[in-house]
């Protein structure tokens, strides 16, 4: 066993596991975290999509001993923390309340991973001085079993415009 360390939403953990333990299982095995979701374990389905210094990636695919004890692990528990002033009137995140808005769960299990998705994706456009286009929409690669895709691509839209 190893003693790993990480910024995990906002506030320093550390673990004492092996080095091959998948992230995804130190988030929610060992530190309780459930946000991010088991759905292949392959970095296919992006069910466990969380944001490592700010950008976007599969927990199921990066083993623990990757993960620096500087790096800053955000999961959808601590989302709405990083929106800062831009938090909308629930407390959360633009994001989530755009999901609220447009009524985009269904059965909620791909939601965590499509937010934190649609959050970096909205970010990087914005980092350069552009809108989200439906190219961008089209190369999101988050599955929903329930194919509420039409109302994910308005959610985002317009949690695009209120960031």
């Amino acid at each position: 066993m190893s003693k790993h360390s990480f910024i995990l939403n906002g506030k320093k953990v550390s673990v004492d596991i092996e080095d091959d333990v998948r992230l995804l299982w130190v988030l929610r095995d060992v530190l309780k975290v459930r946000g991010p979701k088991y759905g292949c374990g392959i970095n296919q389905c992006k069910a466990c999509t969380s944001h490592i210094n700010g950008k976007a990636f599969t927990p199921c695919s990066v083993s623990v001993k990757y993960i620096k004890p500087t790096d800053r692990i955000t999961t959808i528990e601590g989302l709405a923390d990083t929106a800062g002033k831009k938090k909308g009137p629930n407390g959360l995140h633009p994001v989530q309340e755009a999901w609220i808005k447009n009524s985009v769960p269904q059965c909620g299990y791909c939601q965590p991973g499509q937010i934190m998705a649609a959050v970096d994706l909205i970010e990087k456009a914005k980092k350069k001085g552009r809108k989200v286009t439906d190219a961008d929409l089209d190369n999101l690669r988050n599955v929903c079993r329930c194919n509420t895709y039409p109302r994910i691509r308005e959610a985002i839209k317009e949690a695009s415009r209120n960031m």
